[in-house]
């Protein structure tokens, strides 16, 4: 295991351009899983875990790593699967998300593949409303399953999505209940928060769930003689997603002399210098980490009045 993610750091060129690299994992001897490289800081041997007392059933206990505190969430336990054994055995990926810094507990680490968005699938339809899927793949034959980690995270530690009255209070006296946006966002738990933030400000919401519906939808307001931004106050986008990321959905947004001048907040749970840099090269507006109500509820209100002249 050593190494494997020495080049992490070189890879992430690979955003921006529909790429993003995988590193699979498992949770047991069969299904194979994968997680964005990008969100990896380490990956390292199960260490000490401490438990502590009230703590969701999901956090296998917390780990000093590297001078910091770090819960350890049991990735098959938070599935809906048993609990892992032998811990000693098994291995912790450091990630981030949203920005905090967490582990997430799995049998073994396999290796890192090169893929491209537009091979990375919606889950199945027949999977039902329950899973814990945000997107598929196939490698070498076999079926990758990519978990839906903001799910798992609501669950395991839910975080308010009630905008603060203070903030509300900026929403006064701006034309907000006439005012639509536009959410696109693979994670179902993710597309609601934003949807119920923007929904306290009595804001209309059209949501899609990835970045070719939302380019496909745009095209054909565009060819109803529509004009995107006469339509929307602004789109909120994530980055990861399956077909089309975030990224070249902006891309593509500005490309389009029907589109371009379309205000795009990208708010995703990857962060960092280099995803600020990637957000002005893709021609973005703004770049927000997720999930914070009163943040996003800002960034929306300040565009209202901008465009209100306030």
């Amino acid at each position: 295991m050593a190494g494997v993610l020495d080049s992490v750091n070189q890879r992430t060129q690979l955003v921006g351009q529909n790429r993003l690299e995988l590193l699979l994992f498992r949770l047991d001897d069969k299904q194979l899983y994968g997680i964005n490289v990008f969100k990896v800081k380490e990956v390292l041997q199960c260490p000490r875990l401490t438990h502590m007392p009230k703590s969701s059933p999901v956090v296998r206990g917390v780990a000093n790593i590297r001078g910091s505190t770090l819960s350890i969430l049991d990735l098959s336990l938070a599935t809906g699967k048993p609990a892992l054994e032998d811990l000693s055995n098994s291995f912790v990926i450091i990630a981030e998300y949203n920005t905090q810094v967490l582990g997430f507990l799995v049998r073994s680490v396999e290796r890192i593949v090169n893929m491209n968005w537009a091979d990375i699938l919606p889950p199945p339809s027949g999977v039902g409303r329950d899973h814990y899927l945000t997107a598929v793949t196939h490698i070498d034959n076999q079926m990758v399953e990519i978990i839906d980690v903001e799910k798992v995270l609501a669950e395991a530690a839910p975080m308010s999505e009630v905008v603060s009255i203070e903030v509300l209070g900026t929403a006064a006296g701006t034309r907000a209940a006439s005012c639509k946006v536009l959410v696109v966002d693979d994670s179902s738990v993710a597309r609601k928060q934003v949807v119920r933030c923007l929904q306290n400000l009595g804001i209309e919401v059209v949501a899609r769930n990835d970045g070719r519906q939302a380019l496909t939808y745009l095209r054909e307001l565009v060819a109803e003689g529509k004009k995107p931004s006469e339509e929307f106050i602004m789109m909120i986008s994530d980055i990861e997603m399956p077909e089309m990321d975030g990224y070249t959905l902006t891309t593509e947004v500005r490309q389009n002399p029907a589109m371009q001048d379309m205000h795009v907040l990208l708010h995703t749970s990857l962060s960092g210098v280099f995803n600020q840099t990637m957000v002005r090269r893709v021609g973005a507006d703004d770049f927000l980490a997720k999930f914070q109500p009163d943040d996003l509820a800002k960034r929306v209100v300040e565009r209202i009045r901008s465009t209100d002249g306030n």
